[in-house]
C-alpha cells in the first residue's frame, strides 16, 4: 500500500466517525418491494416515491425503510 494511502484511510475513519460532517442533498434509491422495484428519492430535504401508496399519503413502506436504514444522517 502507498503511505499516502495510509493517511487517507485514517482520515475516511475520522470523517466517518463524525457523522455531523455529511450532509445527504439529492439521491436516487432502487427498492425491491415483495411485489416489484420502486424508485425512491431523495430532493430539497423531502422524500418522494413511485409507488401509489406514497401518491396518496405521501409516506410509504419504502420511504420509511430508507429512513430507518440512515438513521439520524438525514
Amino acid at each position: 500500500m502507498h503511505a499516502s494511502m495510509v493517511g487517507k484511510i485514517q482520515k475516511a475513519k475520522f470523517y466517518a466517525a463524525e457523522r455531523e460532517r455529511i450532509t445527504f442533498e439529492d439521491f436516487n434509491v432502487k427498492i425491491r418491494g415483495d411485489n416489484s422495484e420502486h424508485t425512491v428519492s431523495f430532493r430539497n430535504g423531502e422524500w418522494h416515491c413511485d409507488c401509489e401508496y406514497f401518491q396518496i399519503h405521501a409516506v410509504c413502506s419504502h420511504t420509511m425503510a430508507l429512513e430507518r436504514v440512515l438513521e439520524e444522517m438525514i
